[in-house]
């Protein structure tokens, strides 16, 4: 494998079960997680980062929406790695669970436009692997209010 096929560090979500005391946290932590959309504030916040990486916060509503191995109930992080193309995702997740790793979410097209997987690491950590973004492959969100 060489150096531009290997994942590199790029998103950390944390899916959580009470989004305003988390964003509370966050904020107090001393995070910049601004008011965006008020239909979509209740679901997914984003925080200000320096060096490109992304902190998310997801509600425990959404999360099924882009992990189909994600319950209502499941909560916790979600460590995301940029892979170097929608090839390499399908790869990456075939390897891994060849390897006995659980898939959370088999490689699928996602609404914003990437190719997306998830598997579990050995203590039941999500992790997620992304191809870069195509703007042609986007697709209509699903609706916020729909969400609870």
């Amino acid at each position: 494998m060489g150096d531009a096929d290997k994942p590199t560090l790029d998103q950390v979500n944390v899916v959580v079960s009470d989004m305003p005391a988390s964003v509370a946290f966050y904020r107090a932590l001393g995070l910049d997680i601004p008011d965006r959309d008020p239909s979509w504030d209740p679901h997914h916040r984003s925080a200000v980062t320096e060096g490109g990486g992304d902190f998310d916060l997801d509600s425990s509503a959404f999360a099924p929406q882009w992990c189909s191995g994600f319950s209502n109930e499941r909560t916790g992080p979600v460590i995301g790695f940029r892979v170097a193309s929608r090839d390499a995702v399908d790869a990456t997740h075939d390897k891994l669970t060849a390897l006995g790793h659980r898939s959370l979410q088999a490689p699928r097209d996602m609404f914003w436009g990437a190719r997306y997987a998830l598997v579990e690491d050995p203590d039941g950590n999500a992790v997620g692997l992304m191809s870069p973004v195509d703007p042609k492959r986007r697709t209509a969100p699903p609706d916020p209010a729909a969400l609870g």
